[in-house]
C-alpha cells in the first residue's frame, strides 16, 4: 500500500465518474455477499482492521484498490472507495464466487496492469492522477458494448464498485446521507449523477462546470 501513488489525487468523484462514463444504472448482475461475507464486511469497516485476503493476492489487492479509489474517489462529499474497503468488499465478493469468475479478475487485473504499461510505462499502482484518468477514459470508451480484455474487466470492476461502495456505512450514510436502515438490498443509485434532484438521498443537482 506504501508503495502506490494516489491515483484520485486532485480529480473530483463527478469529474472522475463522468470522465469514465458512469452510468449507475448499468450494474450488471454479479454475485450477492452471503451473510457471512455481509458481517465480515461490516467488521472490516468497523473495526479499521487490516485486509485479511481471501480471494486476492497483496499485489492484486493494491491494484483493485488503487482501481476502486480512481473510479470513487474521496471529495468533498464523502469519504472515497479507499476509505470505505471496496477492495475488501471485491476480495470478499469473489471468495464466494465460482472459479471462472475469479479466473476472470485475474486475466482481467493482469490486462489492466498491460494496458497501463503500453501506455504509460508502469503498472497501473504506479500511474499517476492524469494517466490514470487518461486510461480510464480510454478503457470505458466502449463501455456499452466492450470488447476487449481490458475494456470488459473495467466494466466489471466499476460494477463492483458501485455495488460495494453503496453497501459500506460510507456509501450509504455519509454519501447517499440515508439515516434509515444500515444495508441496502438494492441500491436504486443517486440521481445527480445523471443531472437530476436525487429524490432518494435529497441531494440537488450541481451545474455543470
Amino acid at each position: 500500500m506504501n508503495e502506490m501513488n494516489d491515483p484520485g489525487a486532485g480529480l473530483s468523484r463527478r469529474s472522475l465518474l463522468k470522465a469514465v462514463g458512469t452510468s449507475v444504472g448499468t450494474i450488471a448482475m454479479l454475485p450477492v455477499l452471503s451473510d457471512e461475507g455481509v458481517l465480515a464486511f461490516e467488521a472490516l469497516q468497523r473495526t479499521k482492521a487490516a485486509p485479511k485476503l481471501k480471494a486476492l493476492t497483496p499485489a492484486q489487492y493494491a491494484t483493485v484498490d488503487a482501481l476502486t479509489e480512481a473510479i470513487i474517489p474521496t471529495d468533498a462529499h464523502s469519504p472515497g472507495a479507499r476509505a470505505a474497503r471496496v477492495a475488501d468488499y471485491i476480495d470478499l465478493l469473489l471468495s464466494e464466487s465460482d472459479a471462472a469468475l475469479q479466473a476472470a479478475w485475474t486475466s482481467g487485473l493482469a490486462a489492466l496492469d498491460a494496458a497501463a504499461v503500453a501506455a504509460h510505462k508502469v503498472p497501473f499502482v504506479k500511474l499517476q492522477a492524469a494517466q490514470v484518468e487518461a486510461l480510464l477514459t480510454a478503457i470505458s470508451a466502449n463501455e456499452a458494448q466492450p470488447t476487449t480484455p481490458v475494456e470488459q474487466f473495467f466494466r466489471s470492476a466499476k460494477d463492483a464498485t458501485i455495488r460495494g461502495y453503496y453497501t459500506s456505512e460510507i456509501g450509504i450514510q455519509q454519501d447517499l446521507q440515508y439515516k434509515g436502515n444500515q444495508y441496502l438490498p438494492e441500491f436504486v443509485g443517486c440521481l445527480t449523477e445523471d443531472g437530476k434532484d436525487c429524490p432518494h438521498c435529497g441531494q440537488k443537482a450541481q451545474a455543470k462546470a
